[in-house]
C-alpha cells in the first residue's frame, strides 16, 4: 500500500537497496539533509503514528537510531525483541501489526522474513538489516559520502572488508 506523507514522499516498502530508483535515492538524501539542518521543522511529521520495531538480531546503533528518529519526528513505537513468526505464522504477525501500527521496521536473520512481512502487510515494511540487505545503512553511507564529497555522481568506490549485506550487488 502506498500513502503520501506531509512532505510528498511515497511511503512504501524498503526491503532491499534495489527498491529505490536513482531519483528516489536523490530525493531521500535531499530530504535527509533538510531534516538534519532543520530538525524542528519535521518534529511532528509522525505525530499520532506508531511503528512496530521487530528485532530478531541484537542491535545497539540500529535500534537506538530508529527509536530516536521516530521520537524526534513526533511518533512512537512498540518494540518486540526475539524470533519473528516462531509462535505464529509471519502472515498473522504482518496482518496484526498492519492493523495496530503505521509501519514495520524489521531487523531479521533472513531476507525471507522481511519479504513475507511486506507481502502480508499493507503498511510500509522497512528492512533494518537481513542476511542479504541493509538498505538503511547503504542510504546512510550515501549521505555521508555526499556530505563529504558534495556530490555522488562520478565517485568511484571500493569496498574493503568482509562481503556482507551492505556490499550485496
Amino acid at each position: 500500500m502506498s500513502t503520501k506523507t506531509k512532505f510528498n514522499v511515497q511511503a512504501r516498502d524498503l526491503r532491499t537497496d534495489l527498491d529505490l530508483s536513482t531519483e528516489e535515492v536523490v530525493h531521500l538524501l535531499t530530504l535527509a539533509s533538510r531534516v538534519k539542518k532543520s530538525p524542528g521543522k519535521f518534529a511532528t511529521v509522525l505525530a499520532g503514528r506508531y511503528l512496530s520495531l521487530l528485532f530478531e538480531k541484537p542491535s545497539l546503533r540500529t535500534r537506538l537510531t530508529f527509536e530516536l528518529a521516530i521520537k524526534q519526528l513526533g511518533g512512537d513505537f512498540i518494540l518486540s525483541v526475539g524470533p519473528i513468526g516462531e509462535r505464529e505464522p509471519l502472515k498473522d504477525v504482518a496482518r496484526n501489526l498492519d492493523r495496530w501500527t503505521n509501519g514495520i521496521v524489521a531487523r531479521t536473520f533472513l531476507q525471507h522474513t522481511v519479504d513475507e512481512l511486506a507481502k502480508w502487510s499493507s503498511v510500509p515494511v522497512i528492512n533494518a538489516l537481513s542476511d542479504l540487505y541493509h538498505p538503511c545503512q547503504a542510504l546512510a553511507d550515501f549521505q555521508t559520502l555526499q556530505e563529504h564529497f558534495k556530490k555522488l555522481k562520478g565517485l568511484r568506490l571500493a569496498f574493503v572488508g568482509d562481503g556482507n549485506n551492505v556490499a550485496t550487488p
